[in-house]
C-alpha cells in the first residue's frame, strides 16, 4: 500500500485540483506498478505542491541550481539502500516530492495528465529510478508510461 502526504503551500493549485491529497490517494490506489519489491509494504512518501519562488529556493539549496524547475525529488536513501529496505521492511518511506504549479501551468496540454507525469516521475526517482544514460531514460519512461497508463491519464 502506497501512502501519500500532501502539503499544499500555493493556494492557487486549489484552482487546478480541489482535493489534492484526495485525487492523489485515488491515483495511488489505481497503480499496480509490477514492481515486485512494492507489493505488500507499507509505502509512505510525500508531496510539496508549492509554485516559483520555494521551488528556486529548494533548487538552490540542495541542488546548487539557483534557477526554478518543474519538479524535485529528495530520496530519504541513496538507490541501493531504499531498494535493501523495500526487500527486507514492511514500512518504507521514501522520501519528498516537491511540485511546481507555475511549470505545469504553463505547459499548453491537459494539467492533471502534466501533472500525474511529474509525480509519477518524481515518485520512480524516490524508487533509485535514474537517467543518466540513455539507456536508463528509456527505461524510466517506459515505466512512467506503463503507470500513467493504469492510472488511467
Amino acid at each position: 500500500m502506497i501512502k501519500i502526504d500532501v502539503f499544499v503551500r500555493d493556494k492557487n493549485w486549489k484552482r487546478y485540483i480541489s482535493n489534492p491529497e484526495k485525487y492523489l490517494n485515488k491515483k495511488v490506489k489505481l497503480i499496480n506498478l509490477g514492481i515486485k519489491y512494492i507489493k505488500a509494504k507499507k509505502i509512505n512518501f510525500s508531496i510539496l505542491l508549492t509554485g516559483n519562488k520555494e521551488i528556486k529556493l529548494l533548487n538552490n539549496k540542495f541542488r546548487k541550481k539557483n534557477k526554478v524547475t518543474d519538479v524535485l525529488s529528495f530520496p530519504s536513501h541513496a538507490a541501493k539502500e531504499t531498494k535493501i529496505r523495500l526487500n527486507s521492511e514492511k514500512n518504507v518511506y521514501l522520501g519528498d516530492i516537491a511540485l511546481n504549479l507555475y511549470k505545469i501551468d504553463k505547459v499548453k496540454k491537459n494539467f492533471k495528465i502534466e501533472f500525474n507525469k511529474l509525480w509519477i516521475h518524481g515518485f520512480l526517482h524516490l524508487l533509485g529510478y535514474k537517467h543518466y544514460k540513455n539507456k536508463d531514460f528509456y527505461n524510466m519512461k517506459k515505466l512512467e508510461d506503463k503507470i500513467l497508463k493504469q492510472i488511467r491519464c
